[in-house]
């Protein structure tokens, strides 16, 4: 179409600006000529007008999708789908915003939701980027290696800078009833259990997850909040359910329960019965009620152990629980030498700068080189050329940055000195020199 085309379409307008069809179709002429800005002013226009047109809004989401603004692209077709009655493409617009928005597990099941309402409907590249089959009744157990639901980690302990009490307590109860099973079977104990990571935010408590797996060369299970919490009253405990199933079935397998106080609060707080359920569907799994849980190794990371229900902690389920605190000097150089790798650095005094983050989180770290690479960028920018990190640099930044781990032990101070009765937090007020 040529551009003497557009203008008559725009002519038209002036003369009926209230023509929705004729608006929607230059809107489509912008679009198909990529003329992206132009299409979304006529689309926007559309719905000024008439906030109601589905049209409209399906081509905002297209525009959306164009320029891989994936997420409002979804915003904006959720809407389109909540009203019941979608035509195939909206389905199709979002499965492929899901998987834009790196979604694979929600692409998936929106591909189902899709087969389900449309019988027979096949869509071979969506398929193959997701590794399922055309069938509606397909199970996600096959795609769990694609979904990164379940992978096998190539990061073990010798990527874990000190935190050398962390790891010594995870391979007496982990790794090494897992590499000696022989040894354990004689004096009857099993292969598995519990490990409740708890420590203050950005310190380590996944990693450490990822590398145990890594070390046993087992499978590893990330499980988060959205992959438990369904709206449906039942829904939750039979996701739970699934996971530990997987586990099961995957053995060894690591299972990680990250912020695992989101979903086993303690029950004496709650006032809705559906949050009580999915907590004793959860000690039903741990204790193995129904299934045989050998070699199934759980992890729990959490910032608030205080809030977790005490049942969590009888034997057999996280009957050991581990303090991570912040990274001790020979990690805090590990990281440090990892966040400066590839970057301009020269002649960086890391025992210096070490001593001066104590209490200072990977977070906190990581905050602090992006405060001197901001720094150092404007005096590049006025050099025109790169110029390279130094220890001063990094001290500045490091004086001008408070380590966010201190709120924590302010508020984990209360727990250990007044609510502290077993002693669990012990380790804490070690840390903070207040016991020996």
């Amino acid at each position: 179409m040529d551009e003497s085309t557009i203008n008559s379409l725009r002519d038209a307008l002036s003369f009926s600006p209230e023509n929705i069809p004729l608006r929607l179709h230059l809107a489509e002429t912008f679009f198909k000529l990529n003329r992206l800005d132009e299409a979304e002013a006529e689309f926007q226009e559309i719905l000024n007008r008439q906030s109601t047109n589905e049209q409209a809004k399906f081509g905002l989401a297209r525009i959306f999708f164009e320029r891989k603004n994936y997420s409002v692209c979804n915003v904006v077709l959720e809407e389109l789908l909540n009203q019941g009655n979608a035509q195939q493409d909206v389905h199709v617009l979002h499965i492929k915003a899901l998987m834009g928005e790196n979604l694979p597990q929600e692409a998936t099941r929106a591909y189902q939701d899709m087969q389900k309402q449309f019988p027979g409907f096949v869509d071979e590249s969506i398929e193959e980027q997701l590794h399922v089959s055309g069938s509606p009744d397909f199970e996600e157990d096959s795609i769990d290696e694609y979904l990164g639901f379940m992978s096998k980690p190539d990061t073990n302990f010798s990527h874990v800078g000190g935190m050398e009490q962390v790891k010594k307590e995870i391979e007496m109860k982990i790794i090494f009833p897992l590499k000696h099973p022989e040894m354990y079977k004689a004096y009857g104990k099993k292969t598995g259990g519990g490990i409740l990571l708890y420590g203050p935010p950005g310190c380590g408590k996944t990693f450490i997850a990822k590398a145990t797996a890594g070390e046993v060369n087992a499978r590893f299970i990330s499980v988060g909040l959205n992959d438990i919490l369904d709206m449906w009253i039942g829904n939750s405990e039979k996701n739970l359910h699934e996971v530990f199933e997987r586990a099961r079935t995957f053995a060894p397998c690591v299972l990680f329960f990250d912020e695992i106080d989101a979903l086993g609060a303690s029950r004496s707080d709650m006032r809705q019965s559906n949050g009580r359920h999915l907590i004793n569907q959860f000690l039903q799994e741990l204790d193995g009620v129904d299934s045989n849980n050998d070699g199934v190794l759980v992890l729990g990371a959490t910032n608030s152990p205080w809030h977790l229900d005490p049942a969590f902690r009888r034997p057999g389920r996280f009957d050991r629980i581990i303090f991570v605190p912040p990274p001790d000097e020979a990690a805090r150089e590990s990281i440090f030498r990892l966040k400066l790798a590839e970057k301009p650095i020269e002649q960086i005094d890391y025992a210096k700068l070490v001593k001066t983050c104590k209490d200072f989180s990977g977070a906190d770290i990581e905050a602090v080189i992006d405060m001197a690479i901001e720094d150092k960028l404007m005096d590049s920018i006025r050099e025109g050329k790169p110029l390279p990190l130094q220890t001063k640099d990094l001290l500045k930044a490091v004086e001008r940055h408070r380590a966010s781990t201190r709120e924590w032990f302010g508020q984990a101070k209360n727990f250990a000195v007044y609510a502290n009765e077993s002693g669990l937090y012990d380790d804490i007020l070690r840390y903070m020199n207040l016991k020996k």
